[in-house]
């Protein structure tokens, strides 16, 4: 394997660890609580990772991995915006993070041919395949869109059971996407989750019971 791809992977695996940690962190905060949380970090580790993933997806040429990015990006800000913490931050930090994906759209947008070659016929990833992945990202995604819109209408940043229940769905094709692309950083990233994601069903029930 070159140097240039090992530096690649590193990229994938770093943001990966920073969605494995938010999910092990909420996973022992919910299980001290007796409840299903939504901590401060779990989102602050939600956005880094977020950051990570989409360079390691524009790295890779891997379009169903970019889309995620950037379909749930605003989200995890707006959960650190109505916890009170993303305006602690310093302009200097949330001006560029916030325009991160709009440079990049624009990026894309500026050579459209390029970019539809790059992304839409890359010899690794058949269309299928591509299609698969794609499909497993939304879902996988929707799980934020249905907790932006539960937590919104209650005015607070709240991990809903069915937030759960789509997040297993997603992580499965996610995954199954991952063994066919022969991609270690899908598969053991999304991996982990299982076991959290059903486990916070768990205590929901338990709570509702």
């Amino acid at each position: 394997m070159q140097t240039s791809s090992l530096f690649v992977y590193a990229i994938g695996f770093v943001a990966q660890g920073f969605f494995s940690a938010r999910m092990l962190i909420q996973w022992i905060l919910s299980e001290r609580a007796h409840k299903v949380v939504s901590p401060n970090i779990y989102w602050i580790c939600s956005l880094a990772g977020s950051i990570l993933l989409f360079v390691y997806g524009w790295l890779r040429s891997d379009f169903a991995i970019i889309l995620g990015q950037l379909i749930s990006y605003y989200i995890y800000i707006w959960n650190l915006d109505i916890k009170g913490v993303w305006h602690k931050l310093s302009l200097f930090f949330r001006v560029p993070i916030s325009a991160l994906p709009l440079v990049a759209i624009a990026l894309m947008l500026s050579d459209a041919s390029a970019f539809f070659t790059s992304f839409f016929h890359n010899s690794h990833v058949p269309l299928w395949l591509l299609a698969w992945g794609s499909a497993g990202q939304i879902i996988f995604t929707l799980r934020f869109i249905y907790q932006w819109e539960y937590s919104y209408r209650r005015k607070e940043s709240i991990l809903p059971v069915g937030f759960w229940i789509i997040s297993l769905v997603g992580c499965a094709i996610i995954v199954s996407y991952g063994i066919f692309r022969l991609d270690p950083v899908l598969i053991l990233g999304q991996s982990v989750g299982f076991f959290t994601y059903s486990r916070n069903i768990v205590l929901y029930h338990k709570n509702n019971s």
